[in-house]
């Protein structure tokens, strides 16, 4: 991998912990990995590497898109390996395009939420990190998905009810999501006050 793609990296992820200082330790640590040599976005790193995975949002932005893992049996976002690309808002965009078969698709390129978790042992895989940096992505057309062969099913969920979510990673990208939508006036209120 080249230099520069690194250097993306660890830039976006530095202003992803200027952004959101309850993380910014954490930010660290994946700044620390990303410059701990060139095989970070590859699988033969055993140790753990970078992956890429996506809020994908409805056009309304109520609903997010989740996947059944087909391997971890759990109701996650959808995402995947880096395999050797540093940019990866571009891996996440692709892995939520092959993965939901949702053909318009736009990708945030700002960093939305980070999480390092451990991937357990599979056949002659060792147990790993995963340091998966995700993106908000925009469905901009039809919400007719399509399972791919690493899902056992896809669903678009209420982010509400994501907020209750067991899963302590899905919790809080709603409730970022939820937050930042607050942040922006509704047309009817944008009307009202002219």
């Amino acid at each position: 991998m080249e230099e520069g793609g690194i250097e993306t990296i660890v830039e976006s992820l530095a202003r992803f912990g200027g952004e959101y200082p309850e993380q910014a330790d954490e930010a660290g640590r994946f700044i620390a990995f990303a410059r701990s040599g060139r095989d970070i976005c590859l699988r033969s790193r055993l140790d753990g590497h970078f992956t890429a995975s996506c809020w994908l949002v409805s056009a309304d932005g109520e609903r997010v898109l989740l996947t059944h893992h087909r391997k971890l049996q759990r109701w996650l976002q959808l995402g995947g390996h880096a395999d050797g690309d540093a940019d990866l808002a571009r891996v996440a965009w692709r892995e939520a395009l092959e993965e939901s078969g949702l053909p318009e698709l736009i990708v945030e390129r700002r960093v939305f939420d980070i999480d390092a978790h451990a991937i357990p042992a599979r056949g002659a895989e060792p147990e790993h990190i995963h340091w998966d940096v995700r993106y908000v992505v925009h469905c901009r057309g039809s919400e007719d998905f399509a399972v791919s062969a690493e899902s056992l099913a896809l669903a678009w969920v209420p982010v509400t009810e994501v907020l209750q979510s067991p899963d302590a990673s899905l919790r809080r990208m709603a409730q970022r999501w939820q937050a930042q939508r607050e942040l922006v006036l509704p047309q009817t209120a944008v009307r009202a006050t002219r």
